[in-house]
């Protein structure tokens, strides 16, 4: 699944193609993706400008001229192309703008994708996003929220950092990358690595820095290579981060840290493939 890095490089693609633009033709192939369409959705969008592109965690946010915000979320093969004539099979939502030869195409071959529109003034209360914790990179983000996300909880602390509500934006392919970075087994509980004083430990600084840091550099670089992500123009050659995996898709090799000499170990956690290694993550 894109994880916040490719969905901030998509937005980044997008922004020059679309903003300031006016939708003239929306054409739904389908009645749904991974839900169904708002009733209202082509009516909401046609004949209006797009004003600004916006993210949140891993949705995007069009920000429309008549006080709607169209959202988008690409599931786990979504792809957004601009230019595209919409004769793929998975072309599900193809668009036209008033320039008269821009087209975009949303794309989406197992649609665990979905999109919705919504009031700009109501985002807050918007079911997505309502429930969304910090995010990396911002100021909301700090090293206490952190900590008291993750103080108490008996989950590994691998699938707290994956819980949306205590960090935002973070996927597997990441996690296993700043639990690495953090030198801290996944298989420790979200409550050891908080610890119980009000003081900030050690591990939770450690995590808070990773965090920010993998996600900067993964930002900085497209994200990562990874199945179905592609850019706006069609390119695949992005994502760059992949070269840069200390433990994930890593299983059987050694560790990268020198001193270590140990083996990357592969298990799953809640269903999901975990990279560590256990002589230098403890």
């Amino acid at each position: 699944m894109p994880e916040m890095p490719e969905v901030e490089t998509v937005r980044r693609g997008l922004v020059p193609h679309l903003v300031d633009t006016t939708i003239s033709f929306v054409d739904l192939r389908r009645p749904n993706l991974r839900f169904p369409f708002p009733s209202d959705f082509e009516e909401t969008l046609t004949g209006v400008k797009i004003q600004k592109i916006d993210r949140r965690s891993k949705y995007l946010l069009f920000r429309l001229s008549n006080g709607y915000t169209w959202m988008s979320h690409l599931g786990m093969t979504g792809v957004w192309t601009i230019g595209s004539d919409g004769s793929g099979k998975h072309d599900h939502v193809y668009f036209e703008f008033d320039d008269g030869a821009k087209t975009a195409v949303y794309t989406d071959h197992r649609r665990f994708g979905f999109m919705d529109t919504f009031l700009t003034s109501e985002e807050s209360e918007q079911k997505w996003l309502a429930s969304l914790g910090p995010e990396p990179l911002t100021e909301e983000f700090t090293i206490e929220i952190l900590k008291s996300n993750l103080q108490g909880k008996r989950s590994p602390i691998k699938s707290a950092l994956l819980d949306q509500r205590v960090v935002s934006g973070l996927g597997n392919i990441y996690v296993s990358e700043i639990l690495f970075r953090s030198k801290i087994s996944p298989l420790r509980t979200a409550a050891e690595v908080a610890g119980k004083s009000k003081k900030v430990g050690v591990k939770v600084q450690r995590i808070f820095e990773h965090t920010n840091q993998v996600i900067a550099e993964a930002i900085m670089v497209g994200g990562s290579t990874i199945s179905d992500f592609r850019g706006v123009s069609g390119e695949s050659d992005l994502g760059y981060f992949a070269q840069q995996f200390k433990v994930f898709n890593r299983e059987g090799e050694e560790c990268v840290t020198e001193s270590c000499k140990g083996t990357i170990l592969r298990i799953v956690q809640s269903g999901r493939s975990t990279f560590y290694c256990p002589k230098c993550q403890r």
